[in-house]
């Protein structure tokens, strides 16, 4: 219940496929990772956005670090966070995937772009989670299994499937609102 009350995006960018993590898929994939205790220590929540995975670790008892390149969604989130009652177990930091300001965490939870607006832009946030953390939980498109597994020096332990309703975000969108669905994967590096 948590995490359905905290704000979104106000002025979301389509350059950063920047897509509120809906609260349900957050709740599933924070429980699994709870399920195998991986969110005790440090948890780092990559491309952060308006905190809703870094709130649930928070939640969960985790120490977290939230890095977005977007100083906007980063001030959503540390209201988030206080409003959630977790920003003492949180920091928020500007930064980009390329040079992480993270040397390490045990766990990475992430959303990261698709690409569908920018072709390969979820390479960098997975090159940057297998850099700094020993278990890596992320969201990517149906039939990305065979992609992931290539390319993180990791094994893929855990995987399930969801159906995720997006809201018309921004003009190019046909529908005020479209289905989609995504695989959540749990990585040991």
């Amino acid at each position: 219940m948590t995490l359905q009350g905290l704000e979104g995006f106000e002025k979301p960018e389509a350059s950063l496929e920047q897509y509120e993590t809906p609260a349900v898929l957050a709740s599933d994939l924070l429980h699994l990772a709870w399920s195998h205790g991986d969110l005790e220590g440090r948890v780092l929540d990559l491309g952060c956005g308006t905190g809703i995975l870094g709130i649930g670790a928070a939640v969960y008892g985790a120490s977290v670090v939230g890095v977005d390149i977007d100083g906007d969604a980063l001030e959503i989130a540390r209201n988030n966070a206080a409003k959630s009652d977790v920003s003492e177990a949180t920091d928020w930091i500007r930064g980009d995937m390329n040079a992480v300001p993270v040397r390490h965490a045990e766990t990475v939870v992430m959303n990261p772009p698709f690409g569908a607006q920018n072709r390969g832009a979820d390479r960098p946030f997975l090159r940057a989670a297998e850099n700094v953390a020993d278990v890596i939980y992320t969201v990517h498109n149906q039939g990305s299994l065979e992609f992931v597994e290539s390319f993180v020096d990791g094994e893929v332990t855990d995987a399930f499937e969801t159906t995720v309703e997006l809201p018309r975000s921004f003009e190019f969108h046909e529908e005020e609102k479209s289905e989609i669905v995504v695989e959540v994967y749990r990585i040991e590096v």
